[in-house]
């Protein structure tokens, strides 16, 4: 069944979705309970294709199973399993924070290089303190469980803005008393960027595997890269014989005792790894103290909100940081930490925005299937250069429509001509310039979306046409005065897509397909310097529905990939540079929607709607997305 938020799934109230894997999706939701209490919940539902799956439903309830028996601070909680409509689900803690992945990778955006030494061992030291109690489980009669996770990764590793690190995703944890889920000889499962020797050779595991895959992740918060890189087959056979660098390799200014407590958690023989997570965690737990006595949980929650308080802010949320985490973050941090502990908060750097009237892209989208990573740094490029190309064709566009609208003869500009409604009046001041990359030391300071797509708002309105250079011209300038500014009341025709790009897989998306070519009647062609005219601005319009196309595809592909930073700056830059395509402001929508942002996105579905012909193939979904939007709040 197709859900939507407010929509009842069981004993629960579905809140908000929040993302889409390769077999199943997951939203927030509230458990109803009497008298109107309620308790926020994760709700992780099979999706439907994958209903009939028995190998799948049957490692989802093993991983039911085991979860449910396991209670500890820093692994999330399964509260309820069951079904709905014969859709399987899991109703688990909710965690608010960010999973580890997104958390390394906003550090490097801003800069950091890499997590800073206090924190990343603390994560692994907390990890290690969950992993030992999930691998020490027994029966009711005392009887050891054996459960090994076996798909230990950043992304599944949770880490709240209280400071608290939770581990998830027990789907493909092996306990040896589950009948049936013992893994055949020669068969692998997890992310083999992170699998023991042992996992890579397709052998029995045991606890030590998880110790290993958590050095791997320590390596990883330490280095911003994985010891080892490449196709599955290179990458295993490196693993598998022990082939894995240094951390000091990398970065040098890693303490030796650290660097140590790696590499012996690296061992490729795991009778020389630590014999336990237990061992490893005490490990680090002692060079921490050493090194870093005042860092507690708490200093990991104040870095986490100043990583994500333009995310916070934008939710409307104020999570303080004190003062003194500045003066004992510097102390660990180095200068790009200071600085970005310095910057100003996100409501000050708004103020040098623009008013805020211009429309805001729509939602939707939280997780999607898995696809193929995009490198962030190469593609973001690609759409900045993509959107400076397509803004040097709207100023083409504008100084041919200057020409034409200064030609002795009054005669209207034909339908197709549809550039000019898009053109901002800034267009011939910003476009040219090719939107650089910023700086990372400075991403941390960058503003909630809505104040990026809102600077080109006090531009929207046309340029009054200039005074006539001679009175004996009066009647005849009048005459094209008029006809402009009754071409500008009409709703403009929209730059159209020839060729449709591939559907966004996301449910409650509205973005899938660029609209049809709409069809007109094609005026007879205006010969000399008019018909050139013409030609040209359809030589233009051309480009940009082209360029818009090329974003289309790249949003979608940023999207599925999950980068939802790079999307929404890919966006908003269509929206700069295009404020008159509809489609600009549909991706915007929907980015704002998967980041959860209902206003914005409810601003730029509405933009998109007001641009859109009646024709539009996304209106209706568009209306029937905003429709229960209203019906929920």
């Amino acid at each position: 069944m197709e859900l939507q938020a407010g929509d009842t799934f069981g004993r629960y109230e579905l809140v908000s979705w929040l993302g889409r894997g390769g077999m199943a999706e997951t939203w927030r939701a509230q458990l109803m309970g009497a008298a109107g209490v309620t308790k926020s919940v994760l709700i992780k539902k099979v999706l439907p294709e994958y209903a009939d799956d028995e190998a799948f439903i049957s490692m989802f309830i093993s991983e039911a199973r085991i979860s449910a028996t396991l209670s500890h601070g820093n692994v999330a909680q399964v509260f309820d399993f069951g079904q709905v409509e014969d859709e399987y689900f899991l109703a688990m803690e909710f965690v608010d924070g960010k999973p580890l992945d997104k958390v390394l990778k906003r550090a490097l955006k801003a800069g950091l290089g890499a997590l800073p030494i206090p924190v990343a061992v603390f994560i692994a030291m907390e990890m290690c303190r969950g992993l030992h109690y999930a691998h020490t489980r027994t029966d009711s009669s005392g009887k050891p469980l054996g459960i090994v996770h076996r798909d230990i990764s950043p992304d599944n590793v949770l880490i709240s803005y209280e400071g608290q690190v939770k581990i998830v995703d027990f789907g493909i944890a092996k306990a040896q008393l589950l009948r049936g889920f013992k893994t055949e000889p020669g068969v692998v499962k997890g992310k083999y960027l992170f699998f023991s020797p042992e996992q890579a050779r397709g052998e029995d595991v045991d606890a030590r595997t998880d110790v290993w895959a958590t050095g791997i992740v320590l390596y990883e918060l330490l280095c911003a890269k994985l010891p080892v890189e490449g196709p599955p087959q290179t990458v295993m056979m490196k693993i598998a014989h022990g082939q894995v660098p240094a951390p000091t390799t990398l970065r040098p200014d890693l303490p030796k005792e650290l660097n140590d407590l790696v590499m012996q958690a690296l061992a490729p023989d795991r009778k020389r790894r630590f014999e336990s997570s237990h061992a490893f965690g005490d490990a680090l737990a002692g060079f921490l103290h050493a090194h870093y006595p005042r860092f507690s949980s708490l200093s990991l929650a104040n870095l986490l909100r100043v990583l994500f308080r333009a995310d916070l802010m934008h939710e409307g949320r104020e999570l303080t940081v004190p003062g003194a985490f500045h003066d004992e973050a510097k102390k660990w941090g180095g200068p790009a930490l200071t600085k970005l502990l310095d910057a100003p908060p996100p409501e000050q750097v708004q103020t040098r925005r623009l008013p805020r009237a211009a429309a805001k892209p729509p939602p939707p989208e939280t997780t999607q299937p898995d696809a193929p990573t995009i490198p962030t740094g190469r593609s973001r490029r690609a759409l900045y250069g993509a959107s400076a190309v397509g803004g040097l064709a709207v100023v083409g566009a504008s100084l041919w429509f200057l020409m034409d609208a200064r030609s002795p003869a009054p005669v209207a500009p034909p339908p197709v001509a549809v550039v000019e409604a898009s053109v901002p009046k800034t267009a011939a001041v910003e476009a040219p310039t090719a939107k650089a990359e910023p700086p990372p030391a400075q991403a941390p300071v960058e503003e909630p979306p809505e104040a990026v797509a809102a600077a080109p708002a006090e531009h929207l309105e046309e340029p009054a046409p200039a005074k006539p250079a001679h009175s004996t011209r009066k009647s005849s300038v009048r005459t094209v005065r008029a006809t402009q500014r009754v071409q500008a009341e009409e709703p403009q025709p929209v730059p159209v897509v020839e060729e449709p790009a591939p559907p966004t897989v996301v449910a409650a998306s509205a973005v899938q397909e660029p609209p049809p070519a709409v069809e007109q009647s094609a005026p007879a062609p205006r010969k000399g310097v008019l018909g050139l005219l013409d030609s040209k601005r359809q030589e233009v319009q051309q480009k940009v529905t082209s360029l818009v196309k090329t974003k289309q595809q790249q949003f979608s592909g940023l999207l599925q990939s999950k980068d939802y930073d790079a999307a929404l700056e890919a966006a908003n830059d269509c929206a700069k540079n295009n404020p008159g395509v509809p489609e600009c402001h549909l991706m915007l929508g929907d980015v704002h929607a998967k980041m959860n942002h209902p206003r914005e996105s409810t601003q730029h579905y509405e933009t998109f709607l007001k641009l859109a012909p009646a024709d539009h193939p996304r209106r209706a979904r568009v209306q029937e997305v905003l429709g229960k939007s209203g019906a929920t709040n």
